[in-house]
């Protein structure tokens, strides 16, 4: 007869213990604790699917009708606060990221999840970075603070479509609540941002693609909170060359207000950037090397020019303020392929500008082991509430991870944290696996 052996549990595993503890102290009941660290631990153990029903499965095995119940009315119904619950978690992971070095760069970004039919909250056919095409799916807008090594997600919104926003019989099945209105996801974006400077979380210089970086206003909201930022920008946006800028507001003639507008004329005439790119010399650029890439050091070709731009400055005063226009144009390339505005210092070296308007990749790793390893794509219901909680558990849980490769543990992956849960139903299959058994 074999002795069963009991391990105690590690250090690991007792942080994770009192990290879960905090967070379901900011989940608001008491009956919240056990369903919250039951799904947080779901999220983390090994498995293909992070969807309630296999989760349950795998949490506790000869009771899963009740455990089902019990994760699926905790992320699906229960009204617990999101933004609480990534305070709660920033708390922990934010001392453990500083140990390592400073927030350098607010991220914002967007992500896609593809989704089929019509009534999940949000889908509609748009643009879906993981298809790279436009397609039924569903995005949402995050800022990640990011230090030189780790960043993390804390928040995260839906962005919900006009023809969304505009029907009041799908919001209400879908549980839109009646304050959220359209937003561009620009605008999302910046609310978060706000929120976070009312938070109090240590600034960064704002990172973002031209998805954001074509936004006027966007840029601008971000110069009068102060805040730098290295946007990046379509080829056909125009600026004045450097040293140029639109014509002074034309003398008045007769009686009547004066003119204030800038103006355009034979002589004042802005380019695209594009066109500037391609009219600078071969010694305009220089080979910049931006990081360790997983074999090579990752390099390109980069230059950098203090320009205005030209957006609508016809109607001011004023010409917009100078700001750096930084140009890639990789070897081989037929022209260049990437273009910024950054409000990063005048004097400002060029390796030092590339390198932190390319500091942008590190959320596309934080995404993929989100949607990997951690299941963010897998929730299965259609309602606001539950996507929303879906997604904050599973950047939460990530946090864990985040802390703990502070703490130099680069080893501390999804799956990979020692959790041990009993072996689910033999015969169990959850919904949608081709391999379910037929019945009779």
């Amino acid at each position: 007869m074999s002795a069963t052996v009991t391990r105690a549990p590690g250090a690991q595993q007792k942080r994770l213990a009192a990290y879960l503890d905090s967070l379901a102290q900011a989940a608001g009941h008491l009956d919240r604790i056990v369903p919250l660290t039951a799904y947080c631990a779901g999220l983390l153990l090994p498995g293909e699917r992070k969807s309630v029903e296999p989760m349950a499965a795998k949490l506790a095995p000869d009771h899963v009708g009740s455990m089902h119940q019990s994760l699926h009315h905790f992320v699906a119904d229960a009204p617990w606060e999101d933004e609480v619950l990534l305070d709660r978690a920033l708390d922990t992971v934010l001392p453990a990221m500083l140990r390592q070095g400073p927030i350098i760069a607010w991220v914002v970004d967007d992500t896609g999840f593809p989704k089929k039919g019509q009534h999940s909250v949000g889908v509609a056919r748009q643009y879906c970075g993981q298809l790279g095409k436009q397609d039924n799916c569903r995005v949402a807008v995050s800022v990640s603070v990011a230090t030189e090594e780790a960043s993390m997600p804390i928040a995260f919104r839906l962005y919900l479509p006009e023809v969304w926003a505009n029907d009041r019989e799908r919001r209400k099945k879908a549980g839109v609540p009646e304050e959220i209105e359209f937003q561009t996801k620009p605008q999302i974006a910046l609310a978060e941002i706000k929120r976070a400077r009312e938070r109090g979380v240590p600034e960064g210089v704002v990172l973002a693609d031209a998805g954001y970086g074509n936004d006027t206003q966007f840029r601008a909201q971000l110069t009068e909170w102060k805040l730098s930022y290295a946007a990046g920008i379509q080829s056909t946006v125009t600026i004045w060359k450097p040293g140029e800028q639109p014509a002074p507001a034309s003398k008045r003639k007769g009686l009547g207000r004066p003119p204030r507008l800038l103006q355009r004329d034979a002589q004042h005439q802005p380019v695209t950037v594009k066109e500037l790119a391609l009219s600078l010399p071969a010694s305009a650029w220089k080979n910049i090397s931006w990081r360790q890439g997983v074999k090579d050091n990752l390099q390109s070709r980069f230059s950098a020019l203090r320009v205005r731009p030209a957006h609508r400055d016809y109607w001011r005063a004023d010409p917009h303020p100078e700001e750096w226009l930084l140009i890639e144009w990789p070897e081989g390339e037929s022209e260049p392929t990437k273009y910024w505005f950054s409000t990063l210092p005048a004097d400002l070296e060029l390796t030092d500008l590339a390198h932190r308007a390319k500091h942008r990749w590190i959320i596309e790793r934080d995404y993929q082991e989100l949607k990997q390893e951690l299941g963010l794509g897998h929730f299965e219901g259609r309602g606001w509430r539950g996507f929303h909680h879906h997604a904050t558990l599973c950047i939460v849980s990530y946090g864990f991870l985040v802390a703990e490769r502070s703490r130099f543990s680069p080893s501390a992956r999804a799956r990979h944290l020692g959790l041990r849960a009993p072996k689910p139903p033999q015969r169990f299959r959850p919904r949608g696996s081709p391999r379910t058994p037929r019945t009779a």
